[in-house]
């Protein structure tokens, strides 16, 4: 599913977060848990600090599924890089990869579903054609969000 030899290179969006002292477990590595906080920072930047934002008004994303795979620990003090890129677009969903890396190398993998619901009634809703093509537009790199 998920190749070992990722690079933060392959993923088009980045974004980093500071690794806290108190991300730490009983063993000094920062703990499994704080590395779908790290996930989430990458999501969050890729959904909402774009210049134009996929989700439309009166929509918002949520998380339908996260599969994580854990290939290295991460340890404090640092940052941590996450890479974000779309792997497929469903009528009112993104499958997402992610990847965190830590000193350049590859520390965990994951893959992302977020599907796009009405604010109002939490159901499912279709892309509208603007959001397809800000979708579209982030697949090839036409466009670049604002990211940091």
């Amino acid at each position: 599913m998920l190749k070992d030899n990722s690079t933060l290179t392959e993923f088009p969006l980045h974004s980093f977060d500071k690794l806290r002292y108190s991300d730490t477990d009983r063993q000094g590595h920062i703990n499994n848990a704080v590395f779908a906080t790290f996930l989430e920072t990458g999501l969050v930047e890729f959904l909402y600090k774009m210049a134009t934002p996929i989700a439309e008004p009166g929509t918002a994303f949520v998380i339908a599924r996260l599969e994580l795979d854990l290939r290295q620990e991460m340890t404090w003090p640092g940052e941590v890089a996450i890479g974000t890129k779309i792997e497929s677009v469903g009528r009112s969903s993104l499958k997402l990869r992610q990847g965190l890396f830590q000193n350049d190398q590859c520390v965990a993998l994951a893959l992302t579903v977020i599907v796009l619901i009405d604010a109002q009634t939490h159901r499912s809703s279709a892309f509208s054609p603007a959001s397809l093509a800000r979708i579209a537009a982030l697949q090839t790199g036409v466009t670049a969000p604002s990211v940091s």
